[in-house]
């Protein structure tokens, strides 16, 4: 399966439905909440990204066709004074998994942080998600814990 990935341009009108298209395919997925984005949300949100300072998106194509996309924010490392990536969001089409989509994107994002100086990436992942743990496994990635005996840390959140 050849694998075309590409950095999303926020200011194309082609990305911004791209991304718009498959945000509502990962939240309408069971592990994506399994409900369908607003048309408000799925119609803005890749301009809404060009507006947020140091965020980009990668995207893969298969055939052309968008297969695949992971939403990324710069933060910060207090602890090491310098850039993180966080990964926001991880898709991959339905008809792709398995397909080494999710590897190619993920290496692109690794990339990209190198060449930001970043000291690591950051993601969450559902407990269940099985199949998604195991491809950031495989890409090395693993809990986070500063103290064994303190245990991992969890992702927590208020919603406003």
């Amino acid at each position: 399966m050849s694998i075309d990935i590409r950095i999303a341009d926020y200011h194309n009108p082609e990305h911004q439905v791209i991304i718009g298209e498959l945000m509502n395919h990962y939240a309408s997925d069971p592990m994506g909440g399994g409900e369908a984005l607003s048309t408000e949300v799925i119609n803005n949100l890749g301009a809404a990204l060009g507006q947020v300072p140091n965020a980009f998106t990668v995207l893969a194509f298969y055939q052309g066709r968008p297969v695949g996309l992971i939403n990324c924010m710069q933060g910060f490392s207090t602890f090491k004074c310098m850039p993180l990536i966080n990964i926001h969001d991880v898709i991959v089409d339905r008809d792709c998994r398995g397909q080494g989509v999710c590897q190619k994107m993920l290496q692109q994002v690794e990339d990209i942080a190198r060449q930001r100086g970043c000291c690591k990436i950051t993601l969450e992942v559902l407990q269940g998600n099985q199949a998604a743990r195991q491809a950031y496994a495989n890409f090395g990635f693993g809990n986070y814990e500063l103290d064994p005996a303190m245990g991992i840390a969890e992702f927590w959140q208020k919603a406003l």
